[in-house]
């Protein structure tokens, strides 16, 4: 079978080692491509990257989005209205300018403070930009108003931005209140690394552990969405003594 393949077999092996490290998937494909050759390689991409064919349309998305921004960001000289800064902020959020987008939510809350999603989208910019200080205020503001925000991941990062600042007790608090319901593999592991921090190994190995756990019940799909946050979970429970 090798020899027919052959050099197409040299391509898919080629083809699925780089799949392999860009998606991070079980390590055990990387055996099955290896010392399967071609043949392993036609399984992996089969099993793993066929799935992700429906992925890529979201990275045709980039072109469109970018146009967007460009004519946003023209259209903004006219007409500054809140919607526009929003959805500007909303694009550079999904492209990945986190302080753009955080500068364009100033804006949009400038010109009309009335709903929460621009101070929810500006706290969680202010998380990942490593500025939980400035996330507490807007994050606050719209837990108190709306607990259950985005499936409870608003009150989720709020508490890892208590966390963040030094509030631990109101962090555990709300970690503990939020987990009730919730099952978002961010918060449990935002919550691992709280209680890692105080030397709770142990409890924080149970959360981290959670997040795997939920991995054989779910769908292809939710998995592979969901592998950042098991190489995370993998990752600490490797780095906490058991």
């Amino acid at each position: 079978m090798g020899y027919f393949l052959y050099p197409w077999g040299f391509l898919l092996q080629g083809l699925a080692i780089v799949h392999f490290i860009r998606r991070r998937p079980d390590n055990y494909w990387i055996f099955v491509i290896l010392f399967l050759g071609p043949i392993g390689a036609i399984i992996y991409l089969a099993v793993e990257a066929l799935p992700d064919i429906g992925l890529v349309g979201q990275s045709f998305k980039v072109f469109p989005r970018r146009k967007r921004i460009r004519e946003l960001e023209a259209a903004i000289h006219d007409n500054p209205s809140a919607g526009n800064y929003e959805e500007l902020g909303d694009l550079y959020m999904d492209d990945g300018k986190l302080a753009q987008a955080r500068a364009a939510f100033d804006k949009a809350i400038a010109a009309r403070a009335d709903t929460p999603d621009p101070f929810y989208r500006r706290g969680v910019c202010a998380i990942y930009l490593g500025d939980a200080a400035a996330a507490l205020p807007d994050l606050e503001r719209v837990v108190g108003k709306e607990p259950d925000y985005d499936f409870q991941r608003a009150a989720g990062l709020l508490a890892h931005a208590y966390s963040q600042t030094g509030q631990k007790e109101k962090a555990e608090k709300l970690f503990r209140q939020v987990t009730i319901t919730s099952t978002l593999s961010e918060t449990y592991l935002n919550f691992a690394d709280l209680l890692a921090s105080e030397g709770r190994n142990a409890e924080a190995r149970e959360w981290a552990q959670k997040v795997l756990d939920k991995k054989p019940s779910m769908p292809g799909y939710l998995r592979r969405r969901e592998r950042p946050w098991f190489r995370r979970a993998k990752e600490m429970l490797k780095r906490l003594p058991a």
